[in-house]
């Protein structure tokens, strides 16, 4: 008895190369981000104090995303930074003028406050998904039968 094969084909090069593009351009978005979520995670960083003085609210349909911005003062004064946001705030989290215990990580434009962040799970699936679809880019195609196979 002798074993049967599924024939294979490839991709046409132009879907091949669209998708390790797609590909690779999540990876280009995220895998910069590493270092920056992993602190932000642990909330590896300076720590200090946010004072927050604007609420920012975004309308989407059902449904509102609101976050403070405000200004950010290491605990030894050597860090300053202005305009930045509390990374999970909310419309219900701070009043204006309010402080609370906040950590820079280093991202432009963001602090976080001294629990960390959940960011790291969304970044690491997009790093997984922009894996699988270059894989899935430069893995051959199977056929479930020859074309010119009788049905029956």
């Amino acid at each position: 008895m002798t074993a049967t094969t599924t024939p294979r084909r490839r991709r046409s090069p132009a879907f091949t190369a669209a998708l390790a593009l797609v590909g690779a351009f999540l990876l280009l978005l995220t895998v910069p981000n590493v270092g920056p979520v992993l602190r932000a995670a642990r909330a590896d960083g300076t720590a200090g104090e946010f004072t927050a003085r604007r609420l920012y609210c975004v309308q989407h349909p059902g449904h509102e995303s609101c976050s403070w911005t405000g200004d950010f003062a290491s605990a030894d004064g050597r860090v300053r930074r202005t305009g930045v946001a509390l990374y999970g705030s909310d419309r219900g989290t701070l009043t204006a003028g309010r402080t609370t215990p906040a950590v820079d990580v280093g991202r432009r434009g963001t602090v976080y406050g001294p629990g960390g962040s959940n960011e790291w799970v969304f970044t690491s699936l997009l790093i997984l998904a922009g894996l699988a679809v270059i894989v899935l880019a430069f893995r051959p195609v199977r056929r479930t039968a020859p074309p010119d196979a009788p049905s029956p």
